[in-house]
C-alpha cells in the first residue's frame, strides 16, 4: 500500500502575489514613459547631418553638395524663426521674451530632443499668458507653431512609443487647460486643432519610421543573402575544380602504380630489397588513389556524371574556338614563345579560363570580336582574352546568373599561385589577363 501526500504551498508576502494583466500593462506603460521621456531627458544627442550621396544630392556640384549635409539644421532654424515671428507679432506682452520662449525649444531639438519637448511644455502656458490678452487658449500662435514643430522633430528623432507619450501628455495638458485653468477673456480653445494636427503628423512620422526600419531590414537581409550567395558560388567553383583535377591526379597515381609493379621485371635477378621497395611504392599509390576517389565521392553532386573523355588541354583549344565561331563570335588566336608541354593541371586551368572568358563574351558582348593570346615564357604561361565593345549594346540582356565566371577563374589562378586581372578597356570592351607560373625542370627540388 502506497500513501501519497499532497503538499500545497501558499505564497507568502506581497511580492509573491499574482498581479492582473491590466496591472502589468499599466506598470509596463509607466516604465516605458519613464524610460523614453524622463530617463536622460536632457542627454546630449546632436542632430546628424544629411547624407550627401542621396538621389538628389549627387546631381549637385561638389561645393553645394557639401552644404546639403546641413539641410536638417537649416529647416529647424527656419521653423524657429517662424515661431519667433508669430510670437512677437501682435502680442500683448514682452515680445522679446515670448519670442525666446518659442524659439529656444525648437532650436533645442538639434542637441537635446526630449529636453526640447519638456521645454516646450513649460513655455506653452507662459507664452499663452504673456503673449496675448485677447486670443486663443491654451496655445498662442507662436506657442502653437513651436509645440507642433517640437513634436514633429522629436518624433522623428525618437521611437514611435516616445511620440505616443508626447501626444498623450499634450492631450492631458489640453484637458487641464480647458477645464477652467487660465484666462477667460479668450476667443476660444485650440486644443482640438492641436491634438488633431499633431496626431496626423505623428501618424505620418510613425509610418515613416516603420518604412525606414523595414528598408534597413531588407537591406541587411540582402547583404547577408549576397554574402551567402558569394560563399556558395565560391564553394561550387572549388568543388568543380576538385572534380576536374581528380582525373589529372588519378592518372598520375595510376601511372606510378603501374610503373612500380612493372619495374622489378625489367631487372634480371633484382635484389629482394628492391622488389620490396617497389611493392611498397605500388601499395602507397593504390591507397592514395582509393582515398582520392573517396574524397571525390564527398564533393560529387547527385547529378554529377564522370566524363568519358579525358580532361581538355591547350591542344584542344582549336576545337573550342571552332565551336565559338559557330555560335557567332569572331575570335582570333595568337601564340608566342616556344610551345612546350606543361603540367596537366596548368593545361586544364588555362583551357577552362579561356573557355569561360569566351562564354562571357558571347553572353555580355554579342556580335563583338575577341582575341585569345597565349604566351609561353620562361617562368610560366601567359593568357590574355580581350573583346571589343558590342556593336549593338541594346541587344545585351542582363544575366540572372550568380556570377560564377570571374569567381571560377580567380579560384583556378589562386590554386596555381598565379596572377589575374579582369576589367573593362578604354574603348568599352573587356579584358582578362592571367599569368600561371610553371617551375622549370631543375627547380622542382628547390
Amino acid at each position: 500500500m502506497t500513501e501519497t501526500t499532497h503538499i500545497q504551498t501558499t505564497p507568502q508576502g506581497d511580492g509573491a502575489k499574482q498581479h492582473s494583466p491590466e496591472y502589468r500593462v499599466a506598470v509596463d506603460s509607466l516604465r516605458g514613459l519613464r524610460q523614453d521621456l524622463i530617463h536622460d531627458a536632457f542627454a546630449y544627442r546632436p542632430l546628424p547631418g544629411r547624407r550627401t550621396d542621396g538621389r538628389f544630392a549627387r546631381r549637385l556640384p561638389g561645393r553645394l553638395r557639401e552644404y546639403t549635409a546641413w539641410t536638417p539644421h537649416a529647416l529647424i532654424v527656419a521653423a524657429a524663426l517662424i515661431s519667433l515671428a508669430l510670437a512677437t507679432v501682435d502680442t500683448g506682452g514682452p515680445a522679446v521674451l515670448t519670442g525666446l520662449f518659442c524659439a529656444v525649444p525648437v532650436l533645442l531639438t538639434m542637441v537635446r530632443p526630449v529636453g526640447a519637448f519638456w521645454a516646450s511644455m513649460v513655455s506653452t502656458p507662459i507664452v499663452a499668458v504673456l503673449g496675448s490678452r485677447w486670443g486663443e487658449w491654451p496655445w498662442a500662435p507662436g506657442g502653437f507653431a513651436c509645440h507642433l514643430t517640437v513634436l514633429t522633430v522629436v518624433a522623428m528623432r525618437t521611437r514611435p512609443r516616445a511620440a505616443g507619450w508626447m501626444w498623450v501628455l499634450t492631450g492631458v495638458y489640453a484637458l487641464l487647460a480647458d477645464a477652467g485653468i487660465g484666462p477667460t477673456n479668450t476667443y476660444g480653445t485650440n486644443s482640438g486643432a492641436m491634438l488633431v494636427i499633431s496626431a496626423m503628423i505623428l501618424l505620418c512620422v510613425t509610418v515613416w519610421h516603420t518604412r525606414r526600419h523595414a528598408e534597413q531590414e531588407v537591406t541587411a537581409q540582402q547583404t547577408v543573402t549576397a554574402h551567402e550567395r558569394s560563399r556558395r558560388t565560391l564553394l561550387e567553383e572549388r568543388t568543380t575544380i576538385a572534380r576536374e583535377l581528380h582525373d589529372v591526379v588519378a592518372h598520375h597515381m595510376s601511372v606510378v602504380a603501374i610503373q612500380a609493379e612493372a619495374a622489378p621485371y625489367r631487372v634480371e635477378n633484382p635484389p629482394p630489397e628492391l622488389e620490396k621497395a617497389f611493392a611498397t611504392i605500388r601499395e602507397n599509390a593504390v591507397a592514395a588513389l582509393t582515398e582520392l576517389r573517396r574524397v571525390l565521392g564527398v564533393v560529387r553532386a547527385e547529378d554529377y556524371q564522370v566524363p568519358d573523355a579525358p580532361q581538355p588541354t591547350l591542344a584542344d583549344l582549336d576545337g573550342l574556338l571552332a565551336n565559338v565561331r559557330e555560335a557567332g563570335l569572331t575570335v582570333e588566336k595568337t601564340v608566342t614563345g616556344a610551345v612546350r608541354e606543361l603540367p596537366q593541371g596548368v593545361e586544364l586551368s588555362a583551357y577552362r579560363i579561356v573557355q569561360e572568358a569566351l562564354s562571357n563574351t558571347l553572353r555580355h558582348a554579342p556580335g563583338a570580336t575577341a582575341r585569345v593570346e597565349i604566351g609561353y615564357v620562361l617562368g610560366g604561361l601567359g593568357l590574355r582574352v580581350v573583346n571589343d565593345p558590342p556593336p549593338n549594346p541594346s541587344l545585351v540582356k542582363p544575366s540572372p546568373g550568380a556570377g560564377h565566371g570571374i569567381t571560377g577563374m580567380r579560384e583556378r589562378v589562386t590554386m596555381l599561385t598565379g596572377e589575374m586581372t579582369a576589367g573593362g578597356t578604354e574603348d568599352g570592351g573587356y579584358e582578362v589577363t592571367v599569368f600561371l607560373p610553371v617551375a622549370l625542370p631543375g627547380e622542382d627540388d628547390a
